[in-house]
């Protein structure tokens, strides 16, 4: 009985939120709220620019590292006016990409590492609600009586920088990551700190056995580089279904929608664009929330489903309001509801999801990899549809997201006979998911169950040693 309550409340103590914690998690995603922001800001004053262009390692040091990108890239951007206003924004762009592109990994990373098991899913999805309200934040600051106009648009852009001044200041007071620590410093006593600041007084040895054992697989694993991921059989399945993942999420149009959602609001006939925009940026917010409430108790796999299904079905709907909006002037709320509830079902799956379940669906030695080749699947689809949104919109007119409805029901059918459930399931357990799939060969005949972590690891080895690829 003592043994038992012993458990109980130690399971407590984990799964409390702990002030340091919040801390910790919102100073974190103070990055993911300038991505967003980063995301969002030119959709505003897009025709003020373009009038300008006409004429003329360690996670928590590593953030406070890259916010000197985001300073300059905001300094860069506010003082546009001072020189070339073109040079001086493309330059500004170009240095917050790659800040953005380095938060987005260290980001999802360290909150990941930090958050107790019963809240991975929830506080994973944090990450998005950060980009969303970032989203939101530089669309209402973008109206034209605030910073959207021809005088204070240098400034609207530069404000990019503002949340990596407070990040600097909140994440010394942060803790370092306590598996960071014990596995790839070998820092006992520090990483036990960490835990004790995270998680409040309590007893940390099963955790730091837990990282023991953890530290002891990631000895004898192979570190993957993303050459070996590639080619190499063993992880093919779990990198098709994290690459689709993160393709699901770009490929889907909902950046379009971001990127040039006044533009779209103005051809279904909307008086007031920009209001109807800001609309879509409360209920991004609104529905990510909803996420985050639902990710750990519905599950990853199924509101992944409902996401991509009823975006598709949104997007049919977006094109038979525009096809028809000259013959019918209702037309436009069918557009502009249909928009509406694409940006819902976005947020509920699709959008959150990817960016943790990639960490799930490997174990350590292959991980890093995984995650810097779906992040730069993601970077890439999301460049080529900004850059061909414009051209492919002027070449199928109001059929334009008929596009998109035939691959997002591609990526449904995809997930659903593809993508397995991960919540509540150990990284054995959904490596052996992937296993029971994976065609056995004579070099690597089951001799176990596959799900201790002893046979799981050798099997791996024995794989990895087999293939002459890797």
């Amino acid at each position: 009985v003592e043994s038992g309550n012993s458990t109980f409340s130690h399971l407590c103590v984990l799964q409390q939120l702990t002030g340091t914690l919040t801390l910790a998690v919102f100073s974190a995603v103070l990055g993911s709220l300038q991505y967003g922001y980063s995301l969002g800001v030119i959709n505003a004053p897009q025709k003020v620019i373009e009038q300008h262009y006409g004429r003329g390692r360690c996670v928590v040091k590593g953030m406070l590292m890259v916010n000197v990108l985001a300073v300059i890239a905001g300094l860069l951007m506010v003082l546009a006016k001072m020189w070339k206003p073109h040079v001086m924004v493309i330059a500004g762009r170009c240095v917050m990409g790659f800040y953005c592109g380095l938060s987005s990994g260290l980001v999802p990373m360290y909150i990941g590492e930090i958050a107790p098991m019963a809240y991975r899913g929830s506080l994973g999805t944090l990450h998005q609600l950060a980009i969303v309200t970032g989203i939101l934040l530089s669309q209402v600051l973008g109206l034209e009586f605030l910073l959207g106009n021809d005088y204070y648009w240098p400034l609207l852009l530069g404000l990019s920088g503002a949340p990596a001044v407070l990040q600097s200041l909140l994440l010394p007071l942060c803790p370092e990551s306590p598996r960071y620590l014990y596995i790839k410093r070998g820092m006992v006593e520090e990483a036990k700190n960490s835990l004790r600041r995270l998680k409040g007084e309590y007893d940390p040895s099963a955790d730091l056995e837990e990282m023991r054992r953890e530290k002891e697989e990631v000895e004898k694993e192979a570190q993957v580089s993303i050459a070996v991921l590639v080619r190499s059989s063993l992880y093919r399945q779990q990198l098709f279904v994290a690459l689709m993942m993160h393709l699901s999420q770009q490929l889907s149009g909902i950046n379009a929608i971001f990127y040039y959602s006044t533009a779209i609001f103005e051809k279904a006939g909307v008086t007031q664009p920009v209001y109807a925009t800001i609309g879509v940026g409360v209920l991004n917010t609104v529905f990510t929330m909803v996420s985050v409430a639902l990710v750990d108790r519905a599950g990853r796999r199924t509101l992944t489903l409902i996401g991509l299904g009823g975006m598709c079905i949104c997007a049919v709907a977006m094109t038979v309001g525009l096809v028809y909006l000259r013959v019918y002037s209702w037309m436009s709320y069918v557009s502009m509801s249909a928009i509406f509830l694409f940006v819902c079902f976005f947020e509920i799956g699709p959008g959150p999801i990817p960016w943790f379940i990639v960490a799930e669906l490997f174990s350590q030695g292959p991980r890093p990899a995984a995650i810097a080749l779906a992040g730069c699947t993601n970077w890439t689809s999301n460049f080529i549809i900004g850059m061909t949104f414009p051209y492919i919109e002027a070449l199928c007119g109001s059929y334009v997201f008929i596009l998109f409805a035939v691959l997002l029901f591609g990526f449904t059918v995809f997930t659903y006979l593809r993508v397995p459930e991960t919540k509540g399931k150990t990284f054995e357990e959904i490596a052996a998911v992937f296993k029971k799939g994976r065609k056995q060969t004579p070099g690597t005949r089951k001799t176990g169950t596959g799900t201790g972590t002893g046979t799981g690891t050798s099997t791996e080895l024995e794989q990895l040693k087999s293939d002459s690829q890797a």
